[in-house]
C-alpha cells in the first residue's frame, strides 16, 4: 500500500472522530504552550538582569575592606582603605581610567517640614565619570568645592519622593539639613531604575572632604569604585588593583587579601545562572503536562485499536502488511501531537505577549525553545504511539475478522 494512501487513511480516521481527536490534543497543547510561556518568562528575566547590570556599569569595580581571621578571631583588617591606596592605584594601575572613594552612613535629612533617613555618601567630584551616572537637574560638585569642604549636596532620584519633591528643578539651590548641618542642593541625579549594591538612586552625595571632616568625622573609606578602561581590561585591572593594594598594605605572600574586589559582571553571572536554573525548573514542570498528554494519546490510540479490530483484520486480509498498519497508527499518534504542538506554540506565544502587555512582565520568545517544544511533542507522539501501533500491526487477521 503506497505511503500516501496510508497517510490519507490516518487523517481520515482522525477526522472521523474529530471531537475525540481535539480533546486528545488538548494535553499536548497545554504542555507545549506552558513550556514556551515559561521559557519566555525565564528568558525575559535573564534579559532584565543583564539590562540592570549593564546600567550599573559592566566596567565598574568595587573594592571593599575584607574581614580577615587574626588570631582565630574574625576582625576587620587593620590595614583599612585609605587615600594613600587611591594615590598608589592612580600612579601604578594602567588599566584604570578613574577611581572614586566613598564614605557613607544613614543619617537624618530635613527638607522644609519633611524629614527622612537617607544614605549620605561622601564621594569625589568624579563620581559621574567613574560610576556612569547622569544629572537630571543642576550640576555635580567640583573638585574645588570638594577641596574647600563646601556644604553642597546632590540628591538621588529615589530620595525625592521621600521628601515629597515632585519637580527636580524646584529643589535646586534650596537648603537641606543633613545631621543638623545646612547644605545647598545643587543637583539631582537621573534615575537608572535599578536597585541593589551601589545603585546610587537612594543616596545623597556630598563632597568627600566635607563628609570626612564635618559629617562622618572619620578618614576610614567604606569602599572604592574603579572604572576599567574597557571590558577587555577588566581582568588586568582587577589583577593590578590586587597587586597595588597588597603592596600598599605590606601583605606577605602567605597572607590573604584584606580587601575584596567585585565587578558587576560577577553579579551578572550569578544572577544569570540563578535565573537560568529557575527557567529550567519551570520548563521541566511544564514538560510534565506534555508527558501526561502523551499518556492520554497512548490511551486513546489503544481504545482506537480495539474499536477498529475488525477494520484491521479486513485490511490484513486484503494484503496490508504489518509495516503499513504500524505506520498508519503511528502516523495518527504523531499527527495528533504535531497538531497539538502547533496550536500549543500559538497559545504559548500569545500567553507570552499577554504577560508582557497586560501584566508588564519581562518575556522573550525563543526560537530554540519553540523548536525544542515542537520536537518534544513529535517525540512524545512517536514514543507513546509505538505501543498501540505495534499492537495493531501484530494482530492476527483471523482473530480480528471474528471480532464483533
Amino acid at each position: 500500500m503506497p505511503v500516501g494512501d496510508i497517510l490519507l487513511s490516518a487523517f481520515a480516521a482522525l477526522r472521523a472522530n474529530a471531537m475525540r481527536s481535539l480533546l486528545t490534543m488538548l494535553g499536548v497543547v497545554i504542555g507545549v504552550s506552558s513550556v514556551i510561556a515559561m521559557i519566555a518568562l525565564g528568558n525575559g528575566a535573564q534579559n532584565a538582569v543583564k539590562a540592570r547590570i549593564s546600567k550599573l556599569g559592566t566596567t565598574v569595580l568595587q573594592i571593599n575592606p575584607q574581614r580577615v581571621n587574626q588570631g582565630g578571631v574574625n576582625t576587620t583588617s587593620v590595614a583599612k582603605l585609605t587615600m594613600k591606596d587611591i594615590e598608589m592605584l592612580l600612579d601604578s594601575a594602567k588599566h584604570i581610567s578613574g577611581i572614586n572613594a566613598q564614605q557613607d552612613r544613614d543619617l537624618q535629612v530635613v527638607f522644609g517640614n519633611k524629614n527622612t533617613s537617607a544614605q549620605i555618601t561622601g564621594t569625589g567630584a568624579n563620581f559621574l565619570e567613574v560610576r556612569g551616572f547622569r544629572m537630571a537637574a543642576g550640576r555635580m560638585f567640583t573638585a574645588t568645592e570638594d577641596a574647600n569642604r563646601r556644604r553642597v549636596a546632590v540628591i538621588g532620584a529615589e530620595v525625592l519622593p521621600r521628601l515629597e519633591i515632585t519637580n527636580p528643578e524646584a529643589v535646586i539651590d534650596q537648603p537641606i539639613r543633613i545631621r543638623g548641618r545646612q547644605f545647598t542642593v545643587i543637583g539631582v541625579l537621573e534615575s537608572r531604575g535599578v536597585s541593589g549594591v551601589g545603585d546610587g538612586d537612594n543616596q545623597i552625595l556630598i563632597p568627600f572632604s566635607t563628609g570626612r571632616f564635618e559629617v562622618f568625622g572619620s578618614d576610614r573609606i567604606q569602599d572604592m569604585w574603579a572604572r576599567a578602561v574597557d571590558e577587555q581590561s577588566m581582568d588586568s585591572a582587577m589583577a593590578e588593583i590586587g597587586r597595588v593594594l597588597r603592596r600598599a598594605h605590606n601583605l606577605k605572600y602567605e597572607q590573604p587579601d584584606d580587601f575584596s574586589i567585585r565587578n558587576q559582571s560577577d553579579f551578572l553571572v550569578v544572577l544569570g545562572e540563578s535565573t537560568k536554573t529557575f527557567t529550567q525548573l519551570l520548563a521541566g514542570i511544564s514538560a510534565v503536562s506534555l508527558v501526561v498528554g502523551g499518556i492520554g494519546i497512548m490511551n486513546i490510540m489503544l481504545v482506537s485499536v480495539t474499536e477498529r479490530t475488525r477494520e484491521i483484520g479486513i485490511r490484513k486480509a486484503l494484503g496490508a502488511t504489518r509495516g503499513a498498519i504500524l505506520l498508519q497508527f503511528l502516523t495518527e499518534a504523531v499527527t495528533l501531537c504535531m497538531l497539538g504542538g502547533l496550536v500549543g506554540v500559538l497559545v504559548g506565544a500569545t500567553a507570552s505577549t499577554v504577560m508582557r502587555q497586560a501584566f508588564g512582565w519581562d518575556t522573550a520568545l525563543s526560537m530554540s525553545a519553540i523548536a525544542m517544544a515542537f520536537a518534544f511533542a513529535a517525540t512524545v507522539g512517536i514514543v507513546f504511539g509505538v505501543w498501540p501501533a505495534r499492537r495493531a500491526a501484530l494482530m492476527d487477521p483471523i482473530t480480528a475478522l471474528r471480532y464483533d
